[in-house]
């Protein structure tokens, strides 16, 4: 049973940032991707950002150089950075998992509840 859960989002002021983090819980899985995906009304759902086990990240055009993404392996932790915050990167931010059953070997996607990210003055 792999249970997500994410904090850290809230309201903040244009220009300003905020930490998102997501933590996986459970047991006889291994954690393979981590990422982070925000959808806004009337949008689409979008990649944010990825990380692999391995440290190889993949980001949103959008958010180059304004947000970034790590994570504790040891803590099975996937953090998101969020720096120099606009308008339109209000969003819910969905905390994703893909991990590998530990006696299967098959992978098995998660995705967290979300967590609101509201930038505004």
């Amino acid at each position: 049973q792999v249970q997500l859960v994410e904090s850290g989002g809230g309201l903040v002021q244009p220009g300003g940032s905020l930490r998102v983090s997501c933590a996986a819980s459970g047991s006889y899985f291994t954690v393979k991707v981590m990422g982070w995906y925000r959808q806004s009304p009337g949008k689409q759902r979008e990649l944010v950002a990825t990380i692999t086990t391995g440290g190889s990240t993949d980001y949103a055009d959008s958010v180059k150089g304004r947000l970034t993404i790590t994570r504790d392996n040891a803590k099975n932790t996937v953090y998101l950075q969020m720096n120099n915050l606009k308008p339109e990167d209000t969003a819910v931010y969905s905390c994703y998992v893909e991990n590998q059953d530990y006696f299967t070997g098959y992978d098995y996607e998660y995705w967290g509840q979300g967590t609101q990210v509201t930038v505004s003055s």
